[in-house]
């Protein structure tokens, strides 16, 4: 199928001008999807003017939503969207469940797609190459490959996936830059790259120097004030003040510290942030665990001081 040329450039437009911005899934305290919830905390995402929307991926616990589920939360997000920003989806598993979800995503009026790393088992690049080509000849809408964990693409793999129609573009989470360089190097005119690192921030300076300077944000979700802040400062060289520095010094490599105690601290930290000021997004699902009472406290701080430093408050 033939996907939107328009897409790409919307979102290569929306790398420059921001973050990329990854919400979270709102559930009520029994874990229950949230509508009502999600709806408020998309609104106050979207009005920031992020570069583009990505629900139902990572941070908005994808792996634990049912396909109605998914349904609402893509739906409420090209509502709240109203078409200011692109909205792509996650979908993922193999790729007869991963087109299921995207087959969900068109309907709702998604942009495009994020492809989540396939579920359990190990693949060759052969594998990897044709997960893609059976999404990809089953939806009309342009898609994301994400590179992380068990899915590594080779120059080669890549290659062939650049030139499957419909995929256009690559977000990297394994933050191995000789690998990453040579892939850049590969890529034809106009193929999209940005940086996938769990706290993108944290290596955003070290992505950019191998041209990709657009990433994620999960700070965003809970505290847009300070991911603005950070991208503004990195994409005008920090000249002046050292905000770029200081906000990695005293923010986002304590967060980091804080992130690594636990597994699923990934998402479960930027949930309790989000709580912590005032965001209707209520608890995990498990696995994942809400932060113990000891580490919510040390979260609060980091927030606190954070929101300091750019002069903002709890």
């Amino acid at each position: 199928m033939t996907p939107d040329p328009d897409t790409a450039r919307r979102l290569r437009d929306g790398m420059a001008r921001g973050v990329l911005s990854f919400p979270l899934t709102s559930f009520h305290d029994d874990g229950t999807l949230d509508p009502d919830g999600l709806r408020t905390h998309l609104a106050a995402q979207i009005a920031t003017g992020p570069g583009a929307v990505f629900p139902a991926c990572g941070t908005g616990e994808f792996f634990s939503l049912d396909e109605d589920e998914y349904r609402q939360v893509v739906t409420i997000a090209v509502e709240e969207a109203g078409g200011r920003v692109p909205v792509v989806a996650g979908i993922g598993y193999g790729w007869a469940q991963a087109v299921r979800f995207a087959r969900i995503a068109e309907e709702a009026g998604a942009d495009a797609l994020l492809v989540l790393p396939h579920y359990l088992v190990a693949a060759p690049q052969d594998g990897l190459v044709a997960q893609l080509e059976q999404i990809a000849a089953r939806t009309r809408l342009p898609l994301i490959a994400y590179q992380r964990g068990q899915v590594a693409f080779g120059a080669s793999a890549f290659r062939r996936i650049t030139e499957i129609p419909g995929v256009i573009g690559l977000k990297d989470g394994h933050s191995d830059l000789d690998r990453l360089q040579r892939l850049t190097l590969a890529a034809p005119e106009g193929f999209l790259f940005f940086n996938g690192a769990s706290t993108a921030e944290i290596q955003a300076r070290a992505y950019a120097t191998v041209g990709v300077p657009a990433y994620s944000s999960a700070v965003h979700a809970f505290a847009p004030e300070i991911a603005d802040a950070f991208f503004s400062a990195l994409r005008a060289g920090d000249e002046g003040d050292g905000t770029v520095e200081k906000l990695l010094r005293d923010f986002y490599v304590p967060l980091v510290e804080l992130r690594d105690r636990v597994p699923g601290y990934a998402v479960s930290l930027v949930k309790a942030a989000a709580r912590l000021r005032g965001r209707p997004v209520g608890p995990v699902r498990a696995p994942l665990t809400d932060p113990s009472a000891a580490d919510l406290a040390d979260l609060r701080q980091l927030l606190a001081t954070g929101l300091d430093l750019v002069g903002a408050e709890l």
